[in-house]
């Protein structure tokens, strides 16, 4: 895993838990962020924090292209820029209120936000099929440990399961925790799925064992 916080990609949700119109939290090296896809399916991540009071934008909603604070309702559209003040609907708002944003790109149906500015595009991931996300209460090393292996430099480590090899994609977040995104190999059917998530469960709980013991 890069052990900056400049210039590298994280995986920080899948492509099927952000459908057309929604917004969700997510969290990368450089904070907290709101991933929102618009309308039309055009994806975006800005920083979570509306400019007018700070409230978080994840807890906002998503109307057509535009991303909107569920406080006071300004909307901002994919660049940051400011489109609408509700209280104000005769004002073209300054291009001095804007929300920062972050390079987002989709790949292997896994959405990547950009820390800084990568020299290269996020990895493709080829061969390998999005399951589900997990959270898990320890950090990368303790899910090393659990694993029996080292992560490789795309942020992926290999477990067992019940019905095959199955990789996980990690993700560092805060406060320790690891966001754990499962991937099957090959196009594989529901019983593999099955026996993918147990043994992600599993994986799981014996790292935060293993992060219980660290800690003491």
């Amino acid at each position: 895993m890069p052990s900056d916080t400049t210039g590298f990609w994280t995986p920080v949700a899948l492509s099927r838990d952000l459908p057309a119109g929604t917004v969700m939290p997510a969290w990368t090296a450089a904070g907290s962020i709101a991933l929102w896809r618009s309308a039309s399916g055009r994806i975006s991540a800005s920083a979570d924090r509306c400019p007018h009071r700070g409230m978080r934008l994840s807890h906002g909603f998503v109307r057509g292209e535009a991303l909107s604070c569920i406080y006071h309702g300004w909307s901002y559209g994919q660049a940051g820029n400011c489109l609408r003040i509700p209280a104000h609907p005769g004002l073209m708002p300054p291009e001095t209120i804007r929300v920062a944003t972050h390079d987002v790109e989709e790949a292997g149906s896994v959405i990547w936000v950009a820390v800084g500015t990568p020299t290269s595009k996020p990895p493709r991931l080829e061969g390998l099929v999005p399951l589900r996300s997990l959270t898990a209460f320890a950090g990368i090393a303790a899910i090393e440990a659990a694993a029996g292996g080292k992560t490789s430099a795309d942020g992926l480590v290999e477990i067992d399961a019940s019905t095959g090899a199955v990789c996980l994609l990690l993700s560092a977040q805060e406060d320790g925790q690891t966001l754990i995104h499962v991937l099957l190999k090959g196009d594989a059917g529901p019983a593999a799925g099955i026996g993918a998530s147990r043994a992600a469960e599993s994986l799981r709980r014996r790292a935060e064992d293993i992060q219980r013991k660290i800690a003491q």
